[in-house]
């Protein structure tokens, strides 16, 4: 039987991971309504879906921020580059809707 002291301890963790659970996805949404945007006007002026230069410098911002807030910078990057993976698919769908004549390289 756990203590009910340390069950209550655990709930009140358990409680405050749910709701960070709950930001992120909201932020999450946030984040690719505005990556929709950029890949609707990208499609829109003939630019290409990928910007591997932004891509570079978004990676080694989120690694600072990341160690600054001592966070796993190689986690950080790792799930930095699964969200921009999902959004270069998403800004080639979208040029693709539009008949957008660019590739990603």
């Amino acid at each position: 039987m756990i203590d009910p002291n340390v069950k209550e301890q655990l709930s009140g963790y358990r409680q405050s991971i749910d709701n960070i659970d709950a930001a992120l996805v909201h932020m999450l949404a946030e984040r690719f309504r505005c990556t929709k945007a950029v890949g609707v006007l990208k499609a829109t002026h003939d630019l290409p879906p990928a910007d591997p230069a932004r891509e570079e410098y978004q990676i080694s911002r989120l690694r600072r921020l990341a160690k600054d807030a001592s966070l796993d910078p190689d986690f950080a990057e790792k799930f930095l580059n699964f969200i921009i993976t999902e959004v270069i698919r998403h800004h080639e769908a979208i040029a693709a809707e539009h008949g957008s004549t660019q590739h990603t390289a």
